[in-house]
């Protein structure tokens, strides 16, 4: 079986959070963190597989891919809202279901693009700072060049 390595790094971390609050917490804790990981690994799969179908062009049109996404988080609220009112520790549920932004952070550092060492830097006071939009991490479109100078 063939994981993607963010999932793969999100099982890990969901592993080792249960066995760490096995050994450190209630088993109330643990099961809702176990069961809060699993709630999180599966919403994400189907934000992954739904975001891959749509790069490929496979959803027709919006109102399927609104049907996908709602449908998605409705399960999640089921889910969320069936195991708090079976008595779930919600602070478990919480780490559980917020396993995923650790292995995110972890995976986008390990497959960031190499440091160029050898890339020269800009002078600061070069003239092609001024056709840059910081905020948009953009080159200037003349047509904003425009609009700025009218203020």
């Amino acid at each position: 079986m063939k994981i993607d390595p963010f999932e793969r790094m999100n099982l890990v971390i969901s592993a080792g959070a249960v066995a760490t609050s096995y050994a450190l917490a209630s088993g109330s804790f643990t099961f809702a963190l176990a069961l809060g990981a699993a709630l999180e690994a599966a919403n994400f799969h189907a934000l992954r597989r739904s975001a891959q179908f749509l790069f490929w062009g496979v959803l027709p049109d919006r109102r399927a891919w609104g049907a996908v996404f709602g449908l998605r988080f409705g399960l999640l609220a089921v889910g969320i809202a069936a195991a708090l009112y079976f008595g779930a520790n919600a602070a478990g549920l919480l780490v559980g279901l917020s396993l995923i932004m650790p292995a995110a952070i972890i995976e986008a550092w390990r497959t960031r693009p190499p440091i160029a060492e050898d890339a020269e830097a800009l002078d600061p006071e070069d003239p092609a700072w001024d056709g840059w939009n910081p905020w948009l991490a953009r080159e200037t479109a003349p047509e904003d060049a425009d609009d700025e100078e009218s203020w």
